[in-house]
């Protein structure tokens, strides 16, 4: 299957790994990633004033190139996604919001929700199966403990994100099991690490970070995985006594032929 990919702008700069380990690993499991001709940056953060509408139109153009093109879009970064996933959805139900974008874009192609957006991870549960994971794996994270860290991007707001239960998340367990490694569950898993508080508040980011990471030490955690930059940055950035993976580089270890 082919999906027209967003990268962002952090994943070509930052956050490589994230970028370099989910193509390499679309390619061994049989999915394409046809990375967009042109990108601006997502935005950022979704920001939820009516009027406020040019920081959405990196993301509609996105998702127009993605309806010309006729397939799904696909992104990595949670914050990304996150951005993308709510201006799809207020393009498609908010009429007055879209008839603004759509007069500032003025193209003569008017944009109301028609793309199919996914996450990484969804694709790998919903269109791969983690089963194809499973079958796939090189048993190299076999008996390591591993602790899912979402944060709020990915999941919130649920009645626009609709990935996972925002309460009891186990996409990310899902896949760590499929990859041969176990999960750790432990309570600060879907908190927010305190992120765009960085500038202002880093001690509040420091004291966050903190608590993310004993929480999930305690419970028996030897790494933790996220999908986000900006967590990992802050995770870190703060001394975070877990090494801090993305979720892509954890798949392509388990599925490398280097053992």
């Amino acid at each position: 299957m082919k999906f027209l990919y967003y990268p962002g702008c952090t994943l070509k700069n930052k956050a490589k790994e994230l970028d370099i380990y989910a193509r390499e690993s679309a390619e061994k499991l049989g999915f394409e990633l046809v990375e967009i001709d042109e990108f601006q940056c997502c935005g950022g953060v979704f920001t939820t004033a009516n009027d406020e509408t040019a920081t959405k139109l990196a993301s509609v153009r996105a998702l127009k190139a993605a309806k010309a093109a006729g397939v799904p879009l696909l992104t990595v970064c949670s914050a990304c996604h996150n951005v993308i996933k709510q201006t799809n959805h207020a393009m498609k139900n908010d009429a007055e919001f879209a008839d603004k974008v759509n007069r500032y874009i003025n193209d003569g192609d008017d944009y109301h929700g028609e793309t199919e957006v996914y996450h990484y991870l969804e694709v790998l549960r919903d269109i791969i199966g983690f089963d194809k994971i499973k079958e796939r794996s090189n048993g190299k994270l076999n008996g390591k403990k591993i602790g899912a860290y979402y944060g709020c991007l990915l999941l919130r707001p649920s009645s626009v994100m609709g990935s996972d239960d925002p309460e009891n998340p186990k996409m990310i367990e899902d896949m760590i099991k499929a990859a041969g490694a176990e999960p750790v569950y432990y309570g600060e898993r879907n908190e927010c690490c305190g992120g765009y508080a960085a500038l202002e508040e880093p001690a509040l980011v420091k004291k966050r970070c903190g608590i993310i990471d004993e929480s999930a030490k305690a419970a028996g955690a030897e790494i933790l995985v996220t999908a986000c930059p900006l967590c990992r940055y802050n995770l870190v950035k703060n001394g975070a006594g877990l090494p801090v993976l993305y979720f892509t580089e954890l798949l392509h270890m388990a599925l490398s032929e280097e053992i």
